[in-house]
Order: C-alpha cells, then sequence, then structure tokens
C-alpha cells in the first residue's frame, strides 16, 4: 500500500512539475530555466515546512508522509534536471546566467527550506 501512496503523489508532482515548468518559460522567459528554479524553491519550502510540521506539531500518518515528501516533491523538484540546465548553459556560454542559475536553484532552495523550517515552528 505504501508504494501506491508514493506512486500517486510521483504521479502528482511530476505533472504539477511539467505545468510549473512550462508555463513558468512561457510567462517568464527562457534565458535562465526558471521553470526548475520554481519548482525547486517552492518544493524546498514546503518540505521544510510540511518536515516540522508532520515530526513535530501534528500526527501525520507514515502514508501521508510517503506520498507528499517522497512522493509528491520527491517528482515535482528535480535535481537532475538542474545538473543537465546548468551545464547546457555553460556551454551555450552563457557563464553568468549559469552562476545565476545555481545561486538561485542551490543557495535560494536551502534559505527556503531553512524558511518553512523557521515558519511552522512560530
Amino acid at each position: 500500500m505504501k508504494i501506491l501512496y508514493i506512486g500517486v503523489g510521483g504521479f502528482l508532482g511530476a505533472v504539477s512539475r511539467y505545468y510549473v515548468s512550462k508555463y513558468s518559460n512561457i510567462f517568464l522567459g527562457d534565458r535562465i530555466p526558471l521553470g526548475t528554479v520554481i519548482v525547486n524553491i517552492t518544493g524546498s519550502f514546503i518540505l521544510g515546512f510540511l518536515y516540522v510540521l508532520s515530526v513535530e506539531k501534528l500526527s501525520v500518518s507514515d502514508n501521508f508522509r510517503l506520498f507528499l515528501g517522497v512522493g509528491f516533491l520527491g517528482a515535482y523538484t528535480t535535481f537532475s534536471t538542474f545538473s543537465v540546465e546548468f551545464v547546457n548553459l555553460i556551454s551555450e556560454g552563457v557563464v553568468f546566467n549559469a552562476a545565476v542559475y545555481w545561486v538561485l536553484n542551490v543557495l535560494v532552495s536551502i534559505v527556503a527550506a531553512f524558511l518553512g523550517i523557521y515558519l511552522a515552528r512560530i
């Protein structure tokens, strides 16, 4: 049964990432792949927030944690796409854009996780 929760969450997370990335790049441009930035930052924030709620504040079932944390957020966020897009930016010679992209994905995502944890503890 746990696999079903992970699978359904993963399906919903992957579809959500597809649409967030697609429409972010349409509306915000594609000089830097902002769709990936948005899913990684929001996913990091949500996981940090929900981690505190589910471990420290609420009684949350293992199945719900698997559905949301492993399934949905695991499929919603993407380190592999970030890595390939970063290498592509470097290969295209847009080093400044690559540096901005790296900072947004790595540093801002970590700050977002801290912020999610902090806000959940208030």
